[in-house]
């Protein structure tokens, strides 16, 4: 489920052409810059108090922040590794969460009461499902509080839904109905049965062709469903299909570095070794000359990318160098990068038959974030080494 859920990250967030104040915002939250995306964002609330998606960009540029420091928009979002480990330095703190509350708090008041008025005002409707859409991804990523977000992603499906029902040319309102088929047909019978997702069976195929649908005739949720798109074609093993979503938003969003990783991942899962290490070789040299959305890359994103991609392709000695010079500033990356780092770096060992340094790295795993997959993966490989399936 925890691999799943996340799936609901924007709905309805994307800018009209006809709102040209908010798409210098909305470039920069692409683009990974959500500190300037906040400014712009925040300047719009103020000019319009009483625009409820005014306050659901302010609020989904908090998360989206809180999510990229911590590491969590890779695609192992959705491919069933855990990305949701925080340092304590990334961490939101208790003002920034507060933001974010009166934010949503602010968008859900003025839905509600223009509903009151006219309830057959879908603007405001599908307003308040994105804002429910937003508190879902809050809940879980950032309180823990996994039923609290299963509850506001249902009531976000229930809102968009209604809007269908009144309009079933409103096209962006099948974003969320869309994930929300693909997320519940994709759940454990067991989380089936909590009472509010009785009635939803869930649809795999259909949730799939409602979003290609948005990315294909979308307005404000295009962008969303493409990304979303890659996300889920990785997960189905239908890699071919993402890559071309991929390099459409690789030009339209340059300096999101994040795309990019994504596209050396698709390459992989196709077996195109040096296609994806052709693209790390670009990253390498966008992060050298200092090209704007690089600077700040941390070069051992790319080596962890770069050794995880090799001990894939069973060059153990390539990988381990790579790996290593991961570690060695493990502390200084997210969680996910450092706990995956000495899990590689540990299973490369072992098929080159140090035994012993496995070991240590399997220890170090383990140490840096215990309750993470990469640690519990390790803790397997103390008594027996690591061995390859196929």
């Amino acid at each position: 489920m925890t691999a799943l859920l996340p799936l609901f990250l924007t709905a309805g967030l994307a800018v009209r052409a006809a709102e040209p104040s908010l798409a210098e915002g909305f470039d920069h939250f692409y683009n990974l810059e959500y500190d300037q995306a906040s400014v712009v964002f925040n300047a719009e609330a103020a000019a319009h108090p009483d625009n409820p998606k005014a306050y659901n960009h302010v609020a989904q540029t908090i998360l989206y922040r809180a999510m990229f420091r911590a590491g969590a928009l890779e695609s192992e979002l959705v491919t069933g590794t855990n990305p949701f480990l925080r340092r304590a330095k990334v961490n939101p703190g208790p003002e920034e969460q507060q933001r974010f509350d009166q934010a949503i708090q602010k968008s859900i008041d003025i839905c509600q009461a223009r509903l009151q008025k006219n309830p057959a005002d879908k603007d405001a409707m599908y307003t308040l499902g994105v804002a429910h859409g937003l508190r879902a991804n809050y809940n879980f990523m950032v309180r823990k509080a996994y039923m609290d977000s299963l509850k506001d992603v249902t009531a976000a499906r229930k809102l968009h839904s209604k809007v269908i029902e009144m309009d079933p040319n409103y096209t962006d309102a099948r974003l969320v109905e869309g994930v929300h088929d693909y997320v519940v047909g994709s759940l454990p019978f067991t989380y089936k049965m909590f009472g509010f997702l009785v009635g939803f069976r869930g649809d795999k195929e259909g949730g799939v062709r409602e979003l290609e649908l948005v990315a294909k005739k979308g307005d404000l949720n295009k962008v969303d469903a493409e990304i979303l798109l890659a996300a889920v074609y990785r997960r189905e093993r239908r890699a071919k299909e993402a890559v071309p979503l991929l390099k459409d938003l690789i030009r339209r969003f340059p300096r999101n570095y994040l795309l990019r990783f994504e596209q050396v991942q698709m390459f992989a899962d196709l077996g195109g070794r040096g296609s994806a290490l052709a693209e790390l070789v670009e990253i390498e040299k966008l992060k050298s000359s200092n090209v704007a959305g690089f600077t700040n890359l941390p070069w051992e994103k790319i080596f962890y990318s770069r050794g995880n991609l090799l001990f894939w392709y069973r060059e153990y000695d390539r990988a381990v160098e790579d790996l290593q010079k991961v570690t060695v500033k493990a502390s200084d990356v997210d969680l996910n990068t450092g706990t995956f780092a000495w899990l590689r770096l540990g299973q490369s060992l072992d098929m080159k038959g140090s035994r012993g340094q496995a070991v240590q790295a399997y220890r170090q795993a383990i140490a840096l974030a215990p309750e993470s997959d990469a640690a519990k993966e390790s803790k397997r490989y103390l008594s027996s080494p690591y061995q390859r399936k196929s």
